[in-house]
């Protein structure tokens, strides 16, 4: 990461949460605007890197989807080294995945010391319908936590190149 005369600002966020949350999704959707209905489960780690601008400047944003199994859990933690930023996603219409979301930030926090910028992010809030989780429940475990909130969908792309903007755009203000 440059900045002044060098102008080359590159960052490394995670994306951690429950399986099927929809990380991979929300990474596609940021990354390519695809949606995958039948995508499958994420072994290990991927990435994407996404170019953004912010106040004029090209931020590349180098985005890793971990794998969200117990199984990876050993695999995955090298991945957190250098990150950032992180989101920290679960699905509105599972308590479940809302209620690991201590344990994932806990992780963070054991594998990563640099993360500047941290996003609680409810997903799928397409599935109001079956929501399981309140909004009010999201952003008073955001506040408690200090971290940024806001519901997505990577269906239906609500918010979600807002979640990220938000977490690179803190980064950047931080760098």
């Amino acid at each position: 990461m440059e900045n002044e005369e060098g102008e080359e600002y590159l960052f490394k966020i995670v994306i951690i949460g429950d399986s099927a949350v929809g990380k991979s999704n929300l990474l596609s959707r940021f990354a390519r605007d695809e949606f995958d209905l039948h995508s499958k489960a994420t072994i290990g780690v991927e990435f994407q890197t996404q170019v953004v601008d912010i106040d004029g400047k090209e931020v590349k944003a180098q985005v890793w989807d971990t794998a969200g199994q117990e199984r990876f859990r050993a695999v995955t933690s090298a991945y957190y080294r250098g990150a950032v930023g992180a989101l920290v996603v679960y699905d509105i219409s599972r308590r479940t995945t809302f209620d690991s979301i201590k344990r994932w930030l806990d992780e963070l926090d054991t594998h990563c010391d640099t993360t500047v910028a941290r996003m609680l992010v409810g997903n799928k809030c397409d599935l109001e319908n079956i929501r399981d989780v309140s909004v009010e429940e999201g952003k008073s475990l955001a506040e408690a936590e200090g971290l940024f909130f806001m519901e997505t969908s990577a269906l239906d792309s609500t918010n979600v190149e807002m979640a990220f903007e938000i977490v690179i755009r803190e980064i950047y203000n931080n760098c």
